[in-house]
């Protein structure tokens, strides 16, 4: 970053001797960084030849910004005869008080909701979005079916049928309300609890399935291990089990929006403990430098995997990382659905009109095991469990509003379950009778013309699976 600093300010030495130009006062309105305007008129082209090769307009108020920053600056007085220091990101006022920033706050962020845990209203709790009949029921359906989707297929994994499969059990709200509240155009890069978020967008569950047995109907052709889901079609970035890796691509992807002046934002989903890796703060660093649209969700689920959340932080959750970064962030219930539908509308609306990311910390427990590879009782207690799945449950809570409202019935219930439960048995017995793709696959679409490597690669499993036919399964042929 030095060297890239001396070679700006030796770019906009050359700039302005070509130009004959002085680069003094400010070069326009420049609040918040070098792509605000407006610019003063003829500013921008006075400052760059016409003639000089491969120096845009944008490029050049880039360097003139940094070579301004990076001058020397002197103390300067302000109205009440204090001395400040005029240094480069803004005036720092002086003080003879040695005082240490506290740690922590004194009391913990205090968390947003709207619904009690018995379905209504709390006191005072008018400070939401309103949403109608057909909403409301279209995001308790997808809470149900994804509930329902979870105990089937993690019954197949035990069954032996597929290799791996994890739960959102108990995060129902906090994966199905944000995608209710985005638009189409807004992309998503989930980690790998957020199939709600997909179902809502009208991925099937035939697509669900097919996609956790890997057979030749998967879009992603069998290379992914189950619940690693993808889709172009409803921008939903395929999830990628290196942890918080989408949350810089999310940053960029944003800042792309930006560029193309689109009215659309990125959201990328992290777990609690994703935030202990740097790819969490860089992608946070990167959004907020930049001003990027894009919306950071945090599903605190209370365990990373094994790792309580009184070992993985010293500071108050994850809502308190923001500020560290000049982001606005907030807690939200996740197990109250209106409360997360809110808290992301709000948030689309800042990052897309105010062109800046937000941070939106959702507590919502996890109730399943991480994953099928995970006995979550050798590590919390079961009346723990118990708790949140009977006293907090997100789908319960939820029906109990809908149900107040007048929109649903107990018949409406029943229907709902059985044409899931139905619609899932079909589609396991399609998926699993479906052949599996050929090995061949496991080369095509990365390169146009395969390396030596790959090639070599290939050549090697042909012969391996012609030698040793007997133990591979009959299904997966090498055409």
């Amino acid at each position: 970053m030095a060297s890239w600093g001396r070679r700006s300010s030796g770019m906009v030495h050359h700039i302005k001797a070509l130009s004959k130009v002085e680069l003094r006062g400010k070069a326009g309105a420049m609040k918040g960084g070098w792509w605000r305007y407006p610019l003063q008129p003829g500013v921008a082209s006075a400052l760059v030849p016409r003639s000089w090769p491969c120096v845009n307009t944008m490029a050049s108020l880039f360097l003139v910004q940094r070579f301004k920053s990076s001058l020397p600056q002197k103390q300067v007085e302000d109205d009440d005869g204090d001395q400040d220091l005029d240094f480069p990101g803004g005036k720092v006022a002086y003080t003879s008080e040695m005082k240490f920033i506290s740690g922590s706050y004194d009391k913990r962020i205090p968390c947003y909701r709207v619904l009690g845990d018995d379905g209504e209203l709390i006191k005072g709790g008018s400070d939401f979005e309103k949403v109608n009949k057909e909403l409301a029921v279209k995001m308790y359906s997808d809470m149900v079916c994804l509930q329902i989707m979870d105990t089937f297929m993690y019954e197949a994994q035990r069954q032996g049928r597929i290799s791996f499969y994890m739960t959102s059990f108990g995060e129902e709200a906090a994966t199905i309300s944000p995608a209710a509240a985005l638009t189409k155009d807004d992309i998503i890069l989930p980690q790998y609890r957020e199939p709600g978020a997909l179902l809502w967008r009208g991925f099937t569950l035939q697509e669900f399935v097919n996609q956790c047995f890997g057979n030749k109907d998967d879009g992603g052709k069998g290379r992914q291990m189950p619940v690693h889901y993808g889709s172009s079609k409803h921008n939903f970035v395929t999830v990628s089990s290196p942890i918080a890796t989408q949350l810089p691509q999310a940053a960029g992807m944003a800042y792309s929006l930006k560029m193309d002046k689109k009215d659309a934002c990125v959201v990328a989903f992290i777990g609690d403990g994703g935030t202990s890796e740097g790819d969490f703060h860089a992608g946070l660093n990167f959004a907020a430098v930049l001003e990027a649209p894009v919306i950071f969700v945090c599903r605190n689920n209370g365990w990373a995997i094994s790792t309580p959340t009184s070992d993985q932080f010293r500071s108050d959750g994850v809502v308190v990382k923001g500020q560290a970064y000049g982001i606005p962030s907030i807690r939200v219930d996740g197990t109250d659905a209106l409360a997360v539908y809110s808290a992301i509308r709000a948030a689309r609306s800042m990052a897309i009109n105010e062109q800046r990311p937000v941070l939106v910390e959702s507590l919502a427990y996890r109730v399943g095991h991480h994953s099928t590879s995970d006995d979550s009782t050798k590590y919390r207690s079961l009346n723990e469990i118990e708790h949140w799945k009977t006293d907090r449950d997100p789908v319960n809570k939820f029906r109990k509003w809908v149900e107040l409202n007048g929109w649903w019935s107990e018949r409406d219930e029943a229907d709902l379950r059985s044409s899931i439960k139905k619609q899932l048995l079909k589609a396991i017995q399609v998926a699993e009778g479906t052949e599996k793709p050929p090995l061949t696959e496991l080369f095509t679409d990365v390169y146009d013309l395969p390396p030596s490597n790959l090639v070599e690669q290939e050549k090697l499993l042909r012969q391996t699976v012609n030698k040793y036919s007997h133990d591979f399964p009959s299904d997966v042929s090498l055409h």
